[in-house]
């Protein structure tokens, strides 16, 4: 399946013909006028049976200043183009003019451009969601023994002490973290990560032999002995995401559910037993499907119901063998043994 980009920024290559059924609902409005807090997944599912779609019947409108870019405002028409349907911008909203300003042109920031999800719901995760794939790899840092003020715990602006390779940390921005949820594969029984708690970010004040002084510039939580003290995560996280199928096939499971005990509902995030080494990508999407089981009142046997699809999450942060997902859709509440796929 070729790569098309869904996010705030939409790149048009429609080459997939629709030959036996119209993706577009029944219901669908001829057109649409986009409104301040509506996102593309919203808009998609306005307009199509399987929001996934949008990026193969997207139609970039030359005669529109920075087609690919979606604003409040801006009309949406469904149209036809040598007998397939195609969505495109017809009209724009004032938030998407670019405004003329003698003697020079001011244009609006990308930024006010509608996003793909609601990135509220995932702020929290952007920037300290970390797993690491082994229990191994937390305990070969250095970790907190002391602080200056010889408390049992410690805050921002307080002073710490680590031991450990703390000369690996030297010239690098800190992070502290505790280890936390480890997850092992429901099936094969399989280490796929030991979830990380993302506790403060640290600053190097000086090194003795084995021994770290170091500054904590802020904390999500009460630094305590025992914190592993790492060199902070630079993985790049998209804030733009690219929706779409995921490249291969995928079927996996929710293995964990963040926020809640054991269910969780739109906009949650979950975990599920899939990541880089399946090829999952920021903005795969993908369904869930549950598979319930009840007894047969005639039999007194318990029997398996056929799965059905309960919801959609989309990909946001892929680690090598599990990633963060967020639901966009959900009938029922999601829970931990839901099966996922790639949708259909």
């Amino acid at each position: 399946m070729k790569s098309f980009v869904l996010g705030v920024l939409l790149t048009c290559v429609a080459t997939s013909g629709f030959a036996f059924t119209s993706p577009i609902k029944p219901d669908s409005p001829r057109e649409y006028i986009v409104t301040r807090g509506d996102t593309l997944w919203d808009i998609s599912n306005r307009f199509l049976k399987s929001p996934w779609l949008w990026p193969e019947i997207w139609h970039a409108n030359a005669q529109i200043h920075n087609p690919h870019l979606i604003f409040p405002g801006d009309v949406i028409s469904l149209v036809y183009i040598g007998g397939r349907p195609r969505l495109t911008i017809v009209r724009r909203g004032e938030s998407g003019r670019t405004i003329k300003l003698s003697p020079k042109i001011r244009t609006l920031p990308a930024e006010s451009a509608i996003p793909a999800i609601p990135l509220q719901a995932i702020d929290s995760f952007l920037n300290s969601s970390r797993i690491f794939t082994n229990m191994q790899e937390m305990e070969a840092a250095p970790y907190v023994f002391g602080t200056r003020q010889q408390r049992i715990i410690a805050g921002t602006g307080d002073r710490i002490y680590a031991r450990g390779q703390v000369k690996a940390l030297h010239g690098r921005t800190l992070g502290v973290y505790r280890s936390g949820q480890v997850i092992s594969d429901p099936a094969s029984g399989e280490l796929l990560g030991v979830v990380a708690i993302d506790i403060a970010n640290a600053a190097m004040v000086k090194t003795s032999g084995e021994v770290a002084t170091l500054r904590l510039l802020n904390s999500n939580k009460e630094v305590r002995a025992g914190d592993r003290v790492l060199p902070a995560d630079t993985f790049s996280q998209a804030t733009t995401f690219f929706l779409r199928a995921p490249d291969a096939p995928v079927e996996g499971t929710v293995v964990s559910v963040i926020e809640a005990v054991d269910r969780v509902g739109r906009l949650n995030t979950v975990i599920i037993n899939k990541g880089l080494r399946e090829g999952l990508k920021q903005g795969d999407l993908l369904s869930v499907h549950k598979s319930l089981q009840v007894k047969d009142p005639v039999s007194g046997q318990s029997l398996q119901l056929p799965p059905e699809r309960v919801g959609m999450i989309m990909v946001y942060r892929p680690f090598e063998k599990l990633s963060y997902g967020i639901v966009l859709s959900a009938n029922e509440d999601i829970t931990i043994g839901d099966n996922i796929k790639s949708p259909e």
